[in-house]
């Protein structure tokens, strides 16, 4: 039997570890969502070795097939965010479409769905209903405002999430409007707080023998990012300050200008401003009575901060980032996203996954950042194309004959 190790990837010693089943090996998870926050959640069950059977429209399938750009004709967006799943297509508003999804629901686990609330129940297909059919289900249902409270009922969009929970109040300079963050973050979040809900509801049941209900609301999750930006309202009553690149309790610990570009220094305390100063080759600067102390600093950021610009753009930021590491100061280059995708850091830790596609030939997508030694995550399979699955599906888990899977085509129920 082989030992498992707990040696990081790459130090020459690493034990041996034998390869298994991720640890979500034998759950399967019928995937109603589409977007972004379920397909990631999902995304990131499958990662972990469930089996994700994706529900689609019939002719149509998630939103995001049809958003520019493409390649291969296949959407990219789609692509980033459906790996390790099968496309099974299913109208849902079709009698017999909801009699299919009953009969997977007997043999699933977990149910994920992110219609606005009340729709499933609707359809018949709400949590009491699919329970009563499969006590062992977990059933997660994500929506923006969530089920209960005076605004359940208004739709889930990113965009509005970002801007009803604080997080573009506080993204932005002072002088300016109010920012999103550069990517969607309120679905990824939701997303990520499904998939650690839905795996907690596994584990209970292993004690309870029962599935439960998860509900995560985009809202509520990206409250709860504000964190120490709300401890400083309920603290001191105060609302806090937009401030662009800046941190309201720690200076300096922000964006600079280089010589040739942008960089940021991470100085949470007096010991690293020291060696800060040893590495701006300005040792006085930590001496200075109004720079001392970490609450200092944040009194007199006015005048630290253009002094430190000015002499920061003295050299490059690549010369500067060799000496802040060198000095064990946190600091780094800011890089483009294109950077990212072909950093060889990233290429070396198994982070960047090319594999072949039906249609597009390729798809390169991001790895899995949770590393289980023992029981690793894997990116086994391409995004799906529309209905891949859907004949093997029904064949091998509802049990249908191929004629019977022709009429259901023929009528459009799948």
């Amino acid at each position: 039997m082989l030992d498992v190790g707990c040696s990081p990837s790459g130090s020459g010693k690493e034990t041996r570890v034998p390869r298994a089943k991720g640890p979500l090996a034998g759950v399967r998870v019928l995937d109603l969502t589409r977007v972004l926050a379920g397909p990631f959640c999902s995304m990131l069950l499958g990662d972990m070795g469930a089996e994700v059977i994706k529900i689609e429209e019939p002719g149509k399938g998630d939103d995001t097939r049809s958003w520019p750009p493409f390649t291969g004709g296949e959407a990219t967006y789609f692509m980033a965010v459906n790996r390790n799943k099968r496309s099974v297509t299913l109208n849902l508003k079709a009698p017999e479409g909801q009699g299919i999804l009953r009969a997977l629901v007997r043999k699933s686990d977990v149910l994920l769905e992110n219609f606005r609330p009340g729709t499933m129940e609707r359809l018949g297909l709400g949590c009491g209903a699919l329970t009563r059919l499969n006590p062992r289900l977990v059933y997660c249902s994500i929506s923006g405002f969530g089920e209960s409270g005076p605004e359940a009922a208004r739709a889930g969009y990113d965009l509005i999430v970002q801007a009803e929970s604080g997080v573009m109040d506080l993204t932005g300079f002072a002088d300016g409007p109010p920012v999103k963050v550069g990517n969607s973050i309120a679905d990824l979040v939701a997303g990520m707080s499904a998939a650690h809900g839905v795996t907690l509801a596994l584990l209970a049941r292993t004690r309870t023998r029962r599935g439960q209900k998860v509900e995560i609301a985009m809202l509520d999750v990206m409250a709860s990012l504000l964190t120490y930006q709300a401890g400083i309202y309920f603290g001191t009553g105060q609302r806090p300050a937009r401030r662009g690149n800046a941190h309201p309790s720690i200076v300096p610990y922000e964006v600079f200008r280089a010589a040739d570009a942008f960089l940021v220094l991470g100085v949470a305390n007096s010991s690293l401003w020291a060696k800060c100063c040893g590495a701006l080759e300005r040792p006085g600067l930590a001496r200075d009575p109004r720079y001392d102390t970490e609450a200092k600093r944040v009194q007199h950021r006015d005048t630290l901060i253009p002094l430190l610009n000015e002499i920061l753009g003295a050299k490059t930021a690549a010369e500067w980032v060799t000496r802040f590491e060198a000095a064990g100061v946190p600091a780094g280059r800011i890089r483009s996203v294109a950077e990212v995708c072909e950093s060889e850091h990233l290429k070396a830790r198994g982070m960047i996954v090319t594999l072949p596609h039906p249609t597009a030939t390729q798809v390169t997508v991001m790895g899995v950042p949770i590393r289980l030694q023992a029981t690793p995550g894997k990116v086994a399979s391409a995004p799906p194309v529309l209905g891949q699955h859907t004949d093997r599906v029904l064949k091998s888990i509802v049990g249908l004959k191929a004629a019977e899977i022709a009429r259901l085509r023929r009528g459009g129920v799948i």
